[in-house]
């Protein structure tokens, strides 16, 4: 038995970093039941955009992952991230046209103070670009617009 839960431990390991990034989070009565509590956190902070909780706690348990070999997984868990706090700020706006400032200061606030509007606006470009946001941005009017349909397509759409 204790073989066995082992076993299911060390390839839950790596399969949750990789179906996070596919949109499909773990129950926490499956990171309890197999001792995964370093992910908590990590699903906690990818589901609600929170951004700062998941780098502290990336940086908590950097060992683990760094021995697991999948802290570069979750390094890439930040774009979903980052989309998902966008996407929190498009629901709260009810606008498909938003202030670039509303993500700079959501940025901001989320403990990445040393993000200014030009590389706000380069987070929002590349995400437009890699499919995590349907949209574009409107540098006349600082703003951007996106799709009424799908603005933020499901994960395992595009990836």
């Amino acid at each position: 038995k204790q073989w066995y839960q082992r076993r299911v431990r060390e390839i839950l390991t790596y399969l949750i970093p990789v179906k996070i990034s596919l949109g499909h989070m773990p129950s926490s009565a499956v990171l309890k039941k197999y001792n995964l509590c370093e992910f908590e956190n990590v699903v906690t902070a990818v589901r609600n955009g929170n951004i700062k909780l998941l780098n502290e706690t990336i940086e908590e348990h950097a060992a683990f992952f760094i021995r697991a070999g999948i802290y570069l997984i979750l390094e890439k868990l930040k774009v979903i991230t980052l989309r998902n706090l966008f996407k929190k700020i498009y629901i709260i706006t009810g606008s498909f046209q938003m202030d670039v400032a509303n993500f700079k200061l959501a940025l901001n606030w989320q403990g990445l103070e040393d993000v200014d509007f030009e590389e706000t606006e380069c987070i929002l470009a590349n995400m437009i670009n890699d499919g995590f946001i349907k949209g574009y941005l409107s540098e006349a009017h600082k703003k951007m617009v996106v799709s009424k349909v799908t603005a933020f397509p499901a994960l395992k759409d595009f990836l």
